[in-house]
């Protein structure tokens, strides 16, 4: 085995476990009792439809969730499993030649993300809650030769610990909440 073998396997980086557990938690939290309350209160929208939104809405954020970061000799590239629709997730690839500068930009929130900027004046947002997120910036700046020290993940698991930790109070309300409109006699 030479030394340029080790270079040559990718490297790839899924979203954080944390993150993925998270967002979907929160989603079932934020919509599970829709469905139930729709029944109960008689809302002009019937349940089966708000299931229905609801499991294609999961799907949806599922694919989202699915993204992966590939890291090769050649580039770097965001890339979505073949089940998730083009038109919905493309992904993008940047090969390192490509690759001048990685550039902050401030979110709206006052958060700080980054953007590799190629040579024809493209950006590419840097995905910054992938598991490995240090391991991935630190062989951007081995293929690159940008310098990437100040560069940090947006959010740090402490946030979606405390995130998941409110989302797991919430899905004990909805549990009561579910309960209750089970109770009153009026689902079949």
């Amino acid at each position: 085995m030479t030394a340029n073998s080790d270079n040559t396997s990718p490297a790839i980086f899924r979203l954080s476990p944390l993150i993925r557990i998270t967002l979907l938690s929160l989603y079932v939290a934020l919509t599970l009792p829709l469905p139930f309350l729709s029944e109960v209160t008689n809302a002009p929208i019937p349940p089966k439809l708000l299931w229905l939104g609801i499991s294609i809405g999961l799907v949806g954020l599922y694919a989202v969730l699915t993204e992966r970061v590939i890291l090769d000799d050649q580039g770097i590239q965001v890339t979505y499993p073949n089940w998730v629709p083009r038109f919905f997730r493309k992904g993008w690839s940047l090969p390192w030649s490509e690759a001048e500068q990685l550039k902050p930009r401030t979110t709206g929130q006052g958060g700080l993300v980054y953007y590799f900027l190629s040579k024809d004046g493209k950006a590419y947002l840097l995905p910054m809650r992938v598991a490995g997120f240090a391991r991935m910036v630190k062989l951007v700046q081995q293929k690159t030769g940008i310098d990437t020290s100040d560069v940090y993940p947006l959010a740090q698991p402490w946030m979606y610990l405390i995130l998941l930790l409110f989302t797991v109070i919430l899905l004990l309300i909805d549990a009561w909440t579910i309960l209750i409109s089970l109770n009153q006699g009026n689902l079949s």
